[in-house]
């Protein structure tokens, strides 16, 4: 049966180098699934980028007819990754597949998910084997313990950028969070976690950057982890109040 079909979000900061590749690698994939469920599409949000990231995904545009590029000025990967979910259901996505623009993960990867898609209400990569430096492995570790103090919950990859969604679930998880909260997805993995979501963890591979420069070091690692703390308490004192749906 003809769905929504699933749309693949994507944030882009300044990824010039590698926007090209990593359009041409997932659109077979977006394709394939707008054939078999309906109105799949690639939707790429460029965050204010001071490079010519946006320029080639237009150009891109002509060729991939299910390429959506998108332009807004500088919010941060957060409040961009809840921009474009929020772009997704509002244009009648079923589901929502999000991941980085970076080339650090595989197409490959994302049909044992899309297998499942009818079985869990949101399906979430565990990176097990990390080629993107041990500062980025000390943070997934740190926020684990951060999001046990904070919700209680034991998350095992929370900030994952490789994730398929339920839209109506995603939609009820994201209304309680603030529309520009950085760690976003390390929220909705707590939340659907804490409300007893249906959740599908699979092993995947993640690779170093392909190219350009990661806008994100360890000094705002920190500032960004201590301000989450507070992010987080608010967030868990709302679900008090709040129910799922």
């Amino acid at each position: 049966m003809k769905t929504g079909g699933i749309y693949f979000v994507m944030p882009a900061y300044n990824e010039a180098a590698n926007i090209e590749d990593t359009i041409k690698q997932w659109y077979p994939v977006v394709e394939k699934c707008n054939n078999e469920d309906g109105m799949s599409r690639l939707v790429i949000a460029n965050d204010g980028s001071k490079d010519d990231t946006y320029g080639i995904m237009q150009k891109l545009s002509a060729n991939y007819p299910l390429l959506i590029p998108l332009d807004k000025p500088n919010s941060g990967h957060g409040a961009t990754v809840l921009y474009l979910y929020r772009y997704a259901i509002d244009h009648g996505a079923s589901y929502v597949f999000q991941t980085d623009s970076d080339g650090q993960t595989s197409p490959d990867e994302f049909w044992q998910m899309y297998e499942n898609r009818d079985k869990y209400d949101f399906q979430i990569g565990n990176r097990q084997s990390r080629e993107d430096g041990f500062s980025r492995v000390f943070v997934t570790k740190t926020l684990r313990l951060v999001v046990w103090l904070m919700f209680h919950e034991w998350v095992v990859d929370a900030n994952t950028p490789f994730r398929l969604m339920s839209a109506p679930k995603l939609q009820a998880v994201i209304d309680t969070i603030p529309a520009d909260f950085f760690l976003c997805n390390v929220a909705i993995s707590a939340i659907a976690t804490k409300w007893n979501y249906k959740i599908g963890w699979y092993n995947i591979s993640f690779k170093p950057r392909q190219g350009g420069v990661n806008s994100i070091n360890m000094k705002r690692i920190v500032k960004i982890g201590w301000k989450a703390i507070g992010d987080f308490r608010e967030i868990n004192n709302k679900l008090n109040t709040t129910h799922k749906e």
